[in-house]
């Protein structure tokens, strides 16, 4: 039997929160527009780029713009389906129903960021589906439920291209169900600016820091799998404005989180002293 429609929430105000409640992003491109686009279109949102571009960052920061509450689920190799949806428990000695994550940003509204999500089991990408056409409709098989996403709902997935391998990787299907968007490490001058206000690093130590990054991310697929993120910038950064001896901070942020190659290791740090000298 088919169960109830529910119509869940209502949509919110575009651009609605103060300026002080949005957290600091800075564009690279036509990428806030695009979201808003889709976000006031209905259309739900892929986001590919590499580790610690920005692209959580970005979701919180259009999120607040939007005035909607935001439901970040970090996917892993264990996350199903009803991780998702909900599921019967047992609480003060009654069986209830307690929802999910996306199914509470369907009821109430709100944008539900999958993060990683080709990291999730596949039975996850199934229930994905009606929410990704023009039905936009979740439904509840467990409590006979078929909820209508509000105008104000938005579904957004993010995945590494750079991890993606054959086991671990979209079906065509499903990623023709998303509007794409490939971000990337901002250029130079964007980097740096975010680096010394994420930071209160001064803005020519930004730079250095920038520099090294862009020497750094040159070995990626040779010595690293991975390069420098913005984010690992920012973390050395704020551990020189705290008071850390650059080369210990680097070394800490920028050297031991990438390999554990004693080689590799000793390589990054000849580049970080040859970039801010022995002491």
């Amino acid at each position: 039997m088919v169960g109830p429609v529910v119509t869940a929430g209502m949509a919110a105000q575009a651009d609605a929160a103060p300026a002080a409640e949005v957290p600091f992003y800075q564009s690279v491109g036509a990428e806030c527009d695009l979201f808003l686009h889709a976000y006031r279109q209905r259309l739900p949102l892929l986001l590919k780029g590499p580790t610690g571009c920005g692209k959580t960052r970005f979701v919180q920061h259009m999120a607040a713009r939007l005035g909607q509450q935001l439901h970040t689920v970090a996917c892993h190799d264990d996350l199903t389906a009803a991780d998702l949806t909900g599921r019967y428990l047992l609480r003060d000695g009654e069986t209830r129903w307690v929802d999910g994550p996306l199914t509470r940003a369907v009821r109430e509204g709100g944008i539900c960021y999958l993060d990683e999500v080709v990291e999730a089991r596949k039975d996850v990408t199934v229930v994905l589906h009606p929410l990704t056409d023009d039905r936009r409709m979740l439904p509840l098989e467990r409590t006979g439920e078929q909820l209508i996403a509000p105008p104000g709902f938005m579904l957004v997935v993010s995945y590494n291209p750079g991890y993606q391998h054959v086991l671990k990787a979209l079906k065509p299907s499903t990623r023709q169900r998303f509007v794409a968007l490939s971000l990337d490490f901002p250029p130079p001058p964007q980097e740096r600016d975010i680096v010394a206000h994420e930071s209160g690093l001064p803005p020519a130590t930004a730079a250095a820091l920038v520099n090294l990054a862009t020497r750094l991310r040159a070995l990626k697929g040779q010595d690293l799998e991975e390069g420098v993120s913005t984010r690992l910038l920012i973390y050395c950064g704020s551990l020189v404005q705290a008071g850390m001896p650059i080369l210990d901070a680097a070394r800490a942020t920028l050297v031991e989180p990438l390999t554990d190659d004693a080689d590799v290791q000793e390589g990054l740090l000849e580049a970080v002293r040859a970039t801010f000298g022995e002491d």
